[in-house]
């Protein structure tokens, strides 16, 4: 009987200690993206547009290594929109578009809270 009941109280435990370490990673990843945004960011407001688009292209570097992570863990259609404004972001600081590249910037760094949020451990996401 002990053994019928270990065992998936050990499953149980495992899937718990995931989601856990999941919510810690995507939020630690989250952070550091909207960091590297916030830099491309400032550079872009003090005119440096070549320094602005190659934080933005290192941070689109540091997205793309977690690509698989990513589609494995949240929603595919959530991280394509986020990639999508990876690449307008790119495309306005190629052309140093000044408002188009901070909105664009903003709706990405909100995408990447609602990408964390998804995966954080609550009460609201298990229900």
């Amino acid at each position: 009987m002990r053994r019928a009941v270990a065992v998936p109280l050990a499953i149980l435990g495992a899937v718990l200690a995931f989601a856990v370490w999941n919510s810690a990673a995507m939020s630690g990843h989250t952070e550091r993206w909207d960091g590297q945004l916030r830099q491309a960011e400032a550079l872009a407001r003090e005119g440096k547009w070549p320094e602005a688009a190659a934080a933005l292209e290192a941070s689109y570097a540091d997205w793309s290594e977690r690509q698989t992570y990513l589609h494995i863990v949240t929603l595919h259609s959530a991280v394509d929109d986020a990639e999508g404004m990876y690449h307008r972001a790119m495309a306005f600081a190629g052309v140093q578009e000044d408002s188009e590249f901070l909105a664009e910037l903003a709706d990405l760094r909100d995408q990447l809270r609602l990408l964390a949020e998804m995966e954080k451990f609550s009460i609201k996401n298990v229900l």
